[in-house]
């Protein structure tokens, strides 16, 4: 048998050497790739959503005031703008006060909460713990890669409303576009599935638009009749943060508990009672309904979609998340689980 030399072995350990570090900057300019192309995709999502919401408004007008397709879709563009802006006239300016009397109020409250918890054991641990993560650095990181966005907040919006007036405009040219992409033989499944796409989409809107409403209004009549302050602006922001499963609701309630701390530690424990009442209630009531018209997906899976979407896309991970995991479940069932089942009941047959 004939013995590798040294020299040769040599050279195959370079060339290992070599190919693994080739392999592992691959994996790092996919990654970069990736990431990078991850958020522009999502300020198209974004884009589309907006546009879906407002030929959703379309067809509502086209089915109840039989108004016809073209005239309805620029009523329902103007209609929400009006909307919009009959708003801020009346209450635009109260809410903008109360916004400023919340962060005048806000660093009063923080330091308030820190004495009080620093006079309780459990509570100094907490404030020990929470001061340690913030000098490490560790908890700040982790706050900004979840809420960073991708060319700056202004930017990104500016670039999902251009994006919606373009789909708005003409969406078939882009329907059109995205199938033309696909091969022959699979552009009619590609049809079906981007109108399925569409469909849950829509039905996801609707759902959210009654979610906002929802939790908006039994906030705001819970926090009046607690004789809490600021309640049009906590209201809005509860019913905003709405659209973040699972950490929206949480990041609402640290306004009102702080707030309610200046009232005293028994007002403060009744709003954080009302805010757990209006989600258990969402939760067991009103979710149940919005996901029997969408595709319901298990909060395991979105819980794991919105913390690796927030690591790798910031704030448009956190914010789309819920979308993008139903568009992914359609797909799969669609093109996988719905073949299987039909190829069980064939092969059963």
């Amino acid at each position: 048998m004939e013995q590798n030399s040294p020299a040769s072995n040599n050279l195959d350990f370079k060339n290992k050497v070599w190919l693994t570090a080739g392999i592992l900057l691959l994996f790092l300019v996919v990654a970069y790739l990736f990431s990078t192309l991850l958020n522009l995709l999502l300020l198209v999502l974004a884009g589309a959503l907006v546009s879906i919401y407002f030929y959703a408004c379309a067809g509502l007008l086209t089915e109840k005031l039989k108004i016809g397709s073209p005239y309805a879709l620029i009523i329902s563009v103007l209609l929400n703008l009006i909307i919009v802006g009959l708003f801020f006239w009346f209450v635009g300016a109260r809410l903008n006060s109360q916004v400023d009397e919340l962060s005048q109020k806000l660093p009063q409250t923080i330091d308030n909460a820190k004495s009080w918890l620093s006079e309780r054991p459990l509570g100094e641990k907490f404030l020990n713990y929470s001061t340690n993560s913030l000098e490490s650095g560790k908890a700040t990181s982790t706050i900004k890669a979840f809420f960073s966005s991708t060319f700056g907040i202004l930017s990104d919006v500016y670039i999902v409303i251009l994006l919606a007036m373009f789909f708005i405009a003409s969406p078939e040219t882009y329907r059109r576009g995205v199938i033309h992409l696909v091969p022959t033989k699979g552009k009619k499944t590609a049809e079906n599935l981007y109108d399925e796409v569409h469909r849950v989409l829509k039905n996801w809107i609707k759902g959210e638009i009654f979610g906002f409403f929802f939790i908006a209004v039994l906030t705001g009549l819970g926090l009046w009749i607690l004789g809490m302050p600021l309640v049009l602006t906590l209201a809005l922001i509860a019913g905003l943060l709405n659209f973040i499963p699972n950490f929206g609701p949480l990041i609402a309630l640290v306004p009102a508990v702080l707030l309610g701390l200046m009232q005293g530690p028994n007002t403060a424990l009744l709003v954080l009672g009302l805010y757990t009442f209006i989600q258990i209630v969402q939760s067991t009531v009103t979710q149940p309904l919005i996901q029997k018209k969408m595709v319901s997906v298990p909060p395991a899976l979105l819980i794991f979609g919105q913390v690796g979407m927030g690591l790798i896309a910031g704030f448009w991970g956190v914010l789309l998340a819920t979308p993008v995991v139903a568009i992914i479940m359609t797909l799969v069932n669609k093109l996988y689980v719905e073949k299987q089942e039909g190829e069980n009941e064939n092969n059963a047959a």
